[in-house]
């Protein structure tokens, strides 16, 4: 552990990592000393064994983020156990709107990925953990208990072996997730909406393979998301996201295997097959919420600590990571022109860069999930009638599916 950093990251989770990744190409070139705090311990280097779970829970990744992560240098290992999504088929229970998206229709070779968390976040840090990483300091286990802004520095008190050390940094990278008591400790409020819905969370079996299939099944208590995932212990397995009113959730959860799979049926019909086999179920309410601040100087916040949107759309973790290269752009920037990586300056510009993105982003997961949960039969015909003609309608199929991958944004340089 150094006494001064140029960047602190805290929180080395899925998107804390890969911003340390993000700037690993360039931080030798450009003497960049990085520090993540990790409140868990490290796992051990050269230890990259997938260990396969059937519970393990998942990620849908846009297609965009294959090419941020091949930047850092990842993508080939991480694609060993990734799923690909090569179909789309989106409909509305009980009424005739739908529409089917095809990753060859659009000339790529998937239209997105679905990763398991543990594997994801073990590449990362088994990247970080790498010769040529030595710019990266990962300090953990370990806590920031304070951060104090400077003149020119960020001053942090850092909880490790029983011991408080005092650190120095020019950014403090807030990266420790939605639940942050740091952010709330730095006086950085947030705007909160419920929906008065949980995200019930599983996976299932069906009796026959995916085929490279993602369904999203508009329903008249919620949207569901079945997501295709590697086979495990010889069993078929996809990721099951049913979301169900507050009021519903208990008892879902408390339904046993058969009864668990008979209530899907119900609501999800049987076009992915007859589902054979559920594992643990988890539930968590569903809430809109956007930090009143994101860059301060000598502060960023970014991830779950800076926004958390509805799941209806899989875009929270591609919206992170569009959020970490592009403050990775601006760190680079800034320090070949000899400007401090901490600068407010250089912060409100990658924040004024990522906030037509953020209001995109969660402007369409808010009113599509608020458009498909409304009962009004007007507002129904009109939804359906969209899907139809989105389908019918290739240029229009394009566009959103390459906003839905990502490839509507530049792809960044990070060198």
């Amino acid at each position: 552990m150094k006494q001064h950093y140029d960047i602190v990251i805290v929180g080395g989770g899925m998107v804390g990592a890969s911003l340390a990744c993000a700037l690993l190409p360039a931080s030798e070139k450009l003497d960049l000393n990085i520090a993540v705090i990790e409140a868990f311990p490290l796992p051990e280097a050269n230890d990259l064994v997938y260990q396969p779970s059937y519970d393990s829970r998942a990620t849908a990744l846009a297609y965009g983020a294959r090419t941020i992560y091949e930047l850092m240098g990842i993508w080939d290992t991480l694609r060993q156990h990734l799923s690909p999504i090569e179909h789309i088929h989106v409909s509305d229970r009980g009424r005739f709107g739908a529409t089917r998206l095809h990753a060859e229709d659009e000339h790529v070779a998937a239209l997105g990925y679905v990763v398991e968390n543990h594997w994801l976040g073990r590449v990362l840090l088994d990247r970080l953990q790498q010769p040529d990483a030595g710019r990266v300091d990962f300090i953990c286990p370990a806590e920031v208990t304070d951060i104090v802004p400077g003149a020119e520095q960020m001053g942090l008190s850092v909880k490790l072996d029983e011991q408080v050390h005092d650190l120095t940094a020019e950014l403090v990278v807030m990266a420790d997730g939605g639940r942050s008591e740091l952010r709330e400790r730095m006086g950085i409020g947030y705007t909160q909406e419920a929906y008065g819905q949980h995200a019930v969370i599983a996976n299932i079996s069906p009796d026959r393979p995916h085929e490279g299939i993602a369904y999203e099944r508009f329903t008249d208590s919620g949207p569901m998301a079945l997501l295709p995932l590697e086979d495990e212990g010889g069993r078929h397995r996809c990721g099951l996201v049913w979301t169900v009113p507050d009021e519903m959730a208990d008892e879902i959860l408390g339904l046993d295997d058969a009864e668990f799979i008979e209530r899907v049926h119900e609501r999800f019909g049987y076009r992915a097959g007859c589902f054979v086999h559920v594992g643990e179920r988890h539930a968590y309410p569903l809430k809109l919420s956007i930090a009143d601040e994101q860059v301060r100087a000598g502060l960023a916040v970014l991830g779950n600590a800076a926004h958390a949107l509805h799941p209806i759309a899989g875009q929270g973790y591609n919206l992170a990571l569009r959020g970490v290269v592009a403050l990775a752009d601006q760190i680079i920037s800034a320090r070949k022109q000899g400007i401090s990586v901490g600068d407010l300056g250089v912060l409100q510009t990658f924040y004024e860069q990522q906030r037509y993105d953020q209001q995109r982003t969660i402007g369409l997961s808010d009113r599509v999930m608020k458009l498909f949960s409304n009962n009004n039969p007007l507002f129904a015909f009109g939804r359906d009638l969209g899907l139809q003609m989105l389908d019918v309608c290739p240029p229009a199929k394009t566009v959103f599916a390459r906003g839905a991958m990502g490839l509507d944004i530049p792809a960044p340089d990070l060198k």
